[in-house]
């Protein structure tokens, strides 16, 4: 049995999984491998343990002759063709639920540096720039009784929706389905059309899976309908947003800020956005403590193990 695992993880999903099988582990150093380096990879292997930005395209899951199962600690799994999996009826997890409470934590960072240009004014100081206090010197926006629009109320928009109330915020959200218990725990109004939460959010945060239909769903005839003072979060997926449209509505004053930390071409940024000053980029760690990465890493070897038991997966992608 040969389980191949495409990048390092923590050690103890490693000590779980090498007692069952040969454990071969991927290089740690970016850069990413390429789809072509992990079909390459897993060439051989029995079960492949991979994680989210890692592609498991088609020709990979084809080429893998003796592939029965894949794992992914992440709680997303567009990296991987499903389709292709189900097409050789090999089961794939994934980890859900695991980082909701951290990646919140990290979406509700980004929206405070945001919106109060912590990036900007570290920078300054940094330079050796500061002289002195001045009365409006790196102003920005205020949080509290702010109104925050969650675009998508799932778990982790949710979670982020508690956070914003300590902070009196007005929550309204946008999703495909109703989230009444948001409505009733956190007083969350439900928005119809997601063009009228644009209109009336001081913060817009992203909190969807990448579908066909999300894909830049922030495009600029978007990004056009949001307040002129308004900050954009994306903790979702980067294709959501159209980077070359945001880095124009930034430059352009179209809206005030933006904080991400997912990207279209991961782990390539978009240049325009490098050259603002009224971004908040950083290298997807939303979720990125070291207790919800472990778990996540441990819960992608335990979905294993329930496979290698003939066990059903703790798991599996639908």
């Amino acid at each position: 049995m040969k389980i191949v695992v495409t990048r390092p993880v923590a050690g103890e999903a490693l000590a779980m999984l090498r007692p069952r099988a040969d454990v071969v582990v991927g290089p740690e150093d970016p850069p990413i491998p390429t789809a072509d380096e992990v079909a390459r990879m897993i060439g051989d292997a029995d079960v492949v343990y991979t994680l989210p930005a890692n592609p498991v395209n088609a020709e990979a899951i084809r080429g893998a002759k003796r592939l029965r199962m894949i794992a992914t600690m992440g709680t997303g799994y567009d990296n991987i063709d499903i389709a292709a999996a189900k097409e050789r009826q090999i089961p794939v997890s994934f980890a859900p639920g695991i980082l909701d409470e951290t990646t919140a934590d990290g979406a509700f960072a980004l929206l405070l540096a945001a919106a109060r240009r912590l990036g900007e004014a570290e920078r300054f100081l940094r330079a050796g720039r500061y002289r002195g206090w001045t009365p409006f010197m790196f102003t920005g926006q205020d949080v509290n009784h702010a109104t925050l629009g969650v675009v998508g109320m799932g778990r982790i928009g949710t979670a982020l929706s508690r956070r914003a109330k300590g902070f009196a915020m007005k929550v309204v959200y946008h999703d495909a389905r109703r989230n009444e218990d948001a409505e009733r725990e956190l007083g969350a109004q439900y928005v119809e059309s997601l063009d009228d939460l644009l209109a009336r959010s001081d913060f817009v945060s992203l909190h969807v899976p990448l579908l066909p239909e999300t894909r830049h769903l922030m495009n600029a005839e978007r990004l056009r309908k949001m307040k002129r003072t308004a900050i954009l979060i994306n903790t979702s997926r980067g294709p959501v947003v159209d980077e070359k449209a945001l880095a124009d509505a930034l430059k352009q004053g179209v809206i005030a800020g933006a904080g991400l930390d997912v990207y279209e071409r991961e782990p390539a940024v978009e240049p325009a956005l490098l050259a603002l000053e009224n971004v908040v980029l950083l290298p997807h760690i939303a979720s990125a403590s070291e207790r919800t990465r472990t778990r996540m890493a441990v819960r992608a070897a335990e979905n294993i193990l329930a496979f290698l038991d003939g066990k059903p997966l703790l798991d599996p992608v639908p």
